[in-house]
This record gives structure tokens, C-alpha cells and sequence, in this order.
């Protein structure tokens, strides 16, 4: 079963597990928000995810401007994002969010965003993201480098430890 209580599909389960820290917070959709459809214009949604996981960092001691400068990094760039839109938001409608990391890979970890509207889930999105430092050879602006183990503690616990 995963963290829902629901049954969980092959190859899935070990990706649930990673999740241990989850950030939550809430959205009000402003009229700047919207499309001429009265809807969220869903680059929002976009921005959103990147709102959403810098609060993630910044919750779990990990600021990201301290963060890039303290371990000489260059950042943690998107390799891939995308949504699923459920339903339509609008104007004045409060979203609660839920993010957490789904799966860490030696040089790239997966973000996963629910968006939920009076406790029904509007949007899924996620975020695919790499850890780049600069490029000791200079030839490049950034490479891909191990994300240390104790950046990836802080979202499962000691030594990869899952919940």
C-alpha cells in the first residue's frame, strides 16, 4: 500500500517511500492569475512548482541562495516538468499544496506537486531537477554532480531511511 492507503503499482512503491518530508501550504488565485476563460493560465501552475519547491528546500533547512553559495553550486536546473489538470481554478479560489520529492537518483531527484481545491485534486504536477555545479573545465556553465547524502537525509531521514 502506499502513503494514501491505496494499492500501489509495481516498481512504484520504492518511489512512495522516498517521500518522508512533505511541504503544505496554500494558494489564493488573484485576478492577475487568470485567462480571459476566468480559469488559471496554466504557465501559473509553472511557477507555482518552483514557489513550491524552493519553500520545500527553505522548510527543510536547505535555503536554496545559501544552499547554491555554501556548496558552490550553480543551482538545480528543470531536465522536466509537466501537469495534469484536472479541473479549472479561478479567481478568489484558495489551492492547497502538497510537495515532496518522490525519487532520488545519484545526480537528479523528482518533485511532485498536488494541487487540491475545496479537497479534491485540481492539478498533479512534477519536476524532474538536476544538481549542476560549475564546470572545472570551463568548456560548459554547469555539470551534474552527486547530490550529497545529507541533502537527501533531510527528505527520508538518516542513512535513506523511509517511513
Amino acid at each position: 500500500l502506499g502513503m494514501d492507503g491505496r494499492q500501489v503499482a509495481p516498481g512504484r512503491r520504492d518511489k512512495e517511500r522516498a517521500a518522508v518530508f512533505v511541504g503544505r501550504h496554500s494558494i489564493e488565485v488573484g485576478w492577475g492569475d487568470c485567462d480571459p476563460a476566468r480559469i488559471v493560465f496554466f504557465p501559473r501552475y509553472f511557477e507555482w512548482f518552483e514557489l513550491c519547491t524552493t519553500a520545500l528546500f527553505r522548510a527543510a533547512g536547505l535555503p536554496f541562495h545559501e544552499m547554491f553559495a555554501e556548496r558552490n553550486m550553480v543551482g538545480v536546473p528543470l531536465l522536466d516538468v509537466g501537469a495534469r489538470f484536472h479541473f479549472g481554478s479561478g479567481y478568489g479560489h484558495v489551492l492547497d499544496v502538497e510537495t515532496r520529492v518522490v525519487e532520488w537518483k545519484s545526480k537528479t531527484f523528482r518533485v511532485e506537486h498536488r494541487f487540491f481545491r475545496d479537497g479534491e485534486l485540481a492539478v498533479e504536477g512534477h519536476e524532474v531537477r538536476v544538481w549542476a555545479v560549475p564546470d572545472p573545465s570551463g568548456e560548459k556553465p554547469m555539470r551534474a554532480a552527486p547530490i550529497p547524502q545529507d541533502v537527501i537525509a533531510r527528505f527520508t531521514g538518516p542513512a535513506g531511511e523511509t517511513a
